[in-house]
């Protein structure tokens, strides 16, 4: 989606919005595609004192299987980014702006950007979520197993029989 920002440009004061849908359904990570319904964006550009701002507000539902116990789990997120834009660059490695020339941004790179950079490294169903037995492999969030929970690597068994 182009958003066009000339007259937030030669206006101090004025600000402009846009809202939209954006599916980014097809996007694959590893193998998944974890985004199922359109993320819905507002785009708001202000320009305060010459400075130019674009804050978007993204809400999206995103899910995935857990990292530690491979459950499916399905969280909404909603997520604001706020990103400084300037008509020219001096510097073109400045991260700090996006450079709009004509005036103009595409919204859904950036959204996209965002979005993907801020996803968490590691999923997980809950905070605690406690993962699987590592031996007999019973989810161990939803209850417990009758493991021991004694074993002992086998290259370290020599110094069990020491102690024992």
């Amino acid at each position: 989606m182009l958003f066009e920002l000339k007259s937030v440009f030669l206006n101090e004061g004025l600000e402009q919005q846009l809202s939209y849908e954006l599916d980014i359904s097809e996007i694959d990570m590893d193998g998944v595609f974890p985004f199922t319904s359109p993320v819905a964006v507002t785009a708001i550009a202000r320009n305060r004192a010459g400075l130019v701002t674009l804050t978007l507000h993204c809400g999206y539902v995103y899910t995935r299987s857990c990292d530690r116990c491979g459950e499916l789990f399905t969280r909404r997120e909603d997520k604001t980014f706020v990103h400084n834009l300037a008509q020219t660059l001096v510097d073109e490695g400045n991260d700090d702006y996006i450079e709009t020339p004509d005036f103009t941004v595409e919204l859904d790179e950036v959204v996209i950007t965002d979005i993907l950079l801020n996803l968490p490294q590691k999923n997980l169903c809950q905070e605690d979520c406690k993962g699987l037995c590592p031996t007999c492999g019973v989810n161990l969030n939803t209850g417990s197993c009758a493991c021991s929970g004694k074993t002992v690597d086998p290259r370290l068994e020599i110094l069990k029989q020491l102690m024992d």
